[in-house]
């Protein structure tokens, strides 16, 4: 491909490009280019939200470039303020440590390890506050050479700011410290999600004090969750997460409406969209479940969801394979819920219950029943299904 034809696929789905000139260029020159993305290990899994960064930078890797993952345990423990209308709690450094490991491993079920270089950003933020601080002469030439108003630009400060919120020192240093982590791996392009924006604009402003060439800076949406309503996150239970079983993964995406799946389609794959768009949408959501569920479970894995859905949702036919529980007592059926191992506990067993999310041999339970241990099927939701046996 020439380079206006890379240029067009390489930004598909982008919101901002800073700048596009300076991209051509760099992709005219010929270079093996380092491509860098940032991640803070605030928690323990990742969800398709984040893989959108995460599938861009995996094109970038297809065409031969370096993908740079930055695992951000030392400004994990400060917090990003991004996006945010409050301080995030600080976390400790043991919880940040779990978290990367899980992250490093749920990475590379989308990008290629023989192409990626991890880095800690602890390697070279840690030695700036440590004692003797061998670094803190170049966090105060970061520092002298950046202004609070310029910092105060960022909406989400001015919005916490008018809404008289607290913002701490530390959420002040966010963005410089970010911004370090561009000039200490020499960073050609950062990619991120558009709220991101400041700080990957910082990393430009700071390569350039430390006379290097200004990195590219290309931001992605951020995904909308199945809700279809907010941006996808584990705390508005409208996620689908890179470890979910390849039934819940298929099954989730199934439930998205169709104008978002168009949407998941330009962010998730490489499908032609105009395609898509002359298809039936029912077997174009088919195919979008099968390509994620594919991505990370296998091709085998993903028919198998398929054909699972078809089987229980399609046909209103039940699983050919469901795990068995038996029944040994009577009691609530809240409390078989739970046994069962469908609901983690009563209250969340007695909520499902009350909004008909509950059924005994296909028929709806309207309230938190004794339970006769008799043989029957229990179903929670669309896809959660148990085999009771007295």
């Amino acid at each position: 491909m020439n380079t206006d034809e890379i240029l067009k696929d390489i930004t598909r789905g982008s919101v901002d490009v800073v700048s596009r000139e300076d991209l051509a260029k760099k992709f005219a020159s010929g270079k093996k280019l380092r491509v860098k993305f940032g991640a803070d290990p605030s928690s323990p899994d990742l969800h398709i939200g984040h893989s959108v960064t995460m599938t861009k930078l995996r094109a970038f890797q297809d065409l031969g470039h370096t993908a740079v993952l930055i695992i951000g345990d030392f400004t994990a423990q400060i917090g990003d303020p991004s996006g945010k209308d409050s301080t995030r709690p600080v976390l400790d450094h043991e919880t940040v440590a779990r978290n990367a490991k899980t992250y490093t491993e749920q990475a590379f079920k989308i990008l290629d390890p023989e192409r990626t270089e991890v880095r800690f950003n602890s390697e070279w933020l840690k030695p700036m506050f440590a004692s003797p601080a061998v670094g803190i002469s170049d966090f105060m030439n970061v520092a002298k050479n950046v202004t609070i108003s310029r910092l105060l630009e960022r909406e989400d400060f001015r919005s916490r700011m008018k809404a008289e919120t607290p913002i701490s020192l530390l959420e002040i240093f966010y963005p410089l410290l970010q911004g370090y982590d561009s000039v200490a791996v020499k960073a050609d392009i950062e990619l991120g999600g558009q709220d991101q924006i400041f700080n990957l604009l910082m990393g430009r402003d700071l390569q350039k004090l430390y006379a290097q060439e200004p990195q590219v800076v290309m931001t992605m949406p951020l995904l909308v969750g199945t809700d279809g309503e907010k941006k996808m996150s584990k705390s508005y239970g409208n996620y689908v997460g890179l470890n979910d079983l390849p039934n819940d993964m298929f099954g989730k995406v199934m439930s998205v409406s169709d104008a978002l799946m168009h949407s998941y389609y330009e962010l998730l794959t490489s499908e032609d969209l105009a395609a898509v768009k002359a298809g039936h949408p029912m077997e174009a959501k088919k195919k979008l479940a099968g390509l994620i569920t594919a991505r990370y479970h296998g091709a085998e894995q993903a028919q198998a969801a398929r054909t699972h859905f078809e089987q229980v949702f399609s046909r209103k036919e039940l699983p050919a394979e469901m795990e068995t529980f038996r029944a040994e007592k009577a009691g609530k059926l809240s409390y078989l819920l739970v046994a069962a191992g469908l609901v983690k506990g009563m209250n969340e067993a007695r909520r499902l219950i009350a909004q008909g999310a509950v059924r005994l041999d296909g028929e709806k339970v309207a309230e938190d029943i004794n339970f006769e241990p008799r043989n029957c099927v229990l179903q929670v939701g669309r896809r959660q299904f148990r085999k009771i046996e007295k």
